[in-house]
């Protein structure tokens, strides 16, 4: 039973219950109408924006992709990715109809009631990669995110029309994203690897950089005092590269190159924005950079977005890439198992950037 606004969630495991175990994710929190953010969610101020530290002219780089095999665009790729870690793409090759039709299917999973949606939560779910949760890893955190989101791991086509939701279209809306995407992942592969002088990709190396792919619906509902909490806390991502499509709400915040300093991403229509993962700053051994980032919570607007991780298989080992060492190029990273990398990442609350501390010599 929810709870009425005069008698808010003081009680965690009412909040718990409400929330994770009924499925109502913080969209049903919203949907309340609560005049004061639960506690549960009040932020540690070290972890809350500041918005002084806010770079107000500060843009990351806009690339336009239609040229991308020119020198020139190729180089503003590589730089951006090792000064950067984030850039955006324009006129790349997905059809901007994919893009719309990947956000409805965001917002449609969303509309259906709790007890739909709660049918793919880590209780119900008949697997693992397919997931419906709420925040990032609510064991771990003493505070939790406003963010609901649903987590869709790829195997192969058949397990896919199996195991994802087929409700308003969503499961062929989100394969078709992640195949028209493919065409934009590999040549940005093709052209950061050549930034490394690795000049051929054969199909080990291809399946070294792109070989599991995940993608995510993101939801962050609306939020009572959403100053005093996150959609998302600082982190930088696991994987090789995300690919991600925001809508036009914004929120999005990537760490600067002066100490504290947080630039925001606007939204671009038709553009994805692309970040380097920690996987990617290991393999090219630390030449190219995965960068902290954030969400913030959003007092009068929903805001979805759908991120595309493109990453090494779980059973494969990452360390820097045999060509960067075979020239005499110091590994500053260890040989780890990408699987273990990865439960690392997910056992503990966002933390920044210490996620890579894992792989360092």
């Amino acid at each position: 039973m929810a709870p009425t606004l005069a008698n808010p969630f003081n009680d965690s495991s009412a909040l718990i219950d409400f929330v994770i175990n009924q499925g109502n994710g913080v969209k049903g929190l919203s949907e309340l109408g609560l005049k004061a953010l639960p506690k549960q969610y009040i932020q540690p101020l070290e972890e809350r924006m500041c918005m002084t530290n806010i770079v107000p002219q500060g843009s990351i780089p806009i690339i336009d992709m239609s040229k991308w095999e020119d020198p020139k665009v190729a180089k503003s790729i590589c730089d951006a990715a090792s000064e950067w870690g984030f850039f955006q793409i324009v006129n790349h090759d997905v059809p901007i109809e994919v893009l719309e039709n990947v956000k409805d299917a965001t917002y449609n999973f969303f509309k259906m009631p709790a007890e739909v949606k709660n049918k793919y939560s880590k209780e119900h779910s008949s697997s693992n990669n397919v997931r419906f949760g709420t925040s990032f890893t609510p064991q771990a955190e003493k505070a939790l995110e406003w963010k609901d989101y649903l987590s869709l791991f790829y195997v192969s086509e058949e397990e896919a029309s199996a195991l994802w939701p087929s409700i308003c279209r969503c499961r062929e809306q989100v394969l078709d994203y992640m195949k028209k995407s493919e065409v934009v992942i590999k040549q940005l592969l093709q052209v950061l690897m050549k930034g490394l002088n690795v000049n051929e990709i054969d199909e080990a190396k291809e399946s070294l950089l792109m070989g599991s792919m995940r993608t995510n619906l993101n939801y962050y509902p609306k939020c009572p005092n959403p100053e005093l909490t996150v959609g998302v806390g600082r982190h930088s991502d696991v994987s090789t590269l995300t690919i991600l499509l925001q809508d036009e709400i914004g929120g999005l915040f990537v760490r600067g190159n002066e100490g504290d300093d947080w630039i925001h991403v606007p939204p671009i229509k038709g553009s994805l924005v692309i970040n380097v993962g920690d996987a990617l700053q290991i393999m090219s051994n630390g030449r190219y950079r995965s960068v902290e980032h954030r969400v913030v919570a959003n007092g009068s607007k929903n805001r979805i977005s759908v991120p595309i991780f493109v990453n090494p298989r779980p059973a494969d080992m990452i360390g820097p890439l045999p060509e960067l060492v075979a020239n005499g190029e110091k590994p500053i990273y260890k040989q780890v198992l990408y699987s273990d990398y990865v439960k690392h990442f997910f056992h503990k609350a966002h933390d920044g950037k210490t996620t890579v501390e894992f792989a360092e010599l």
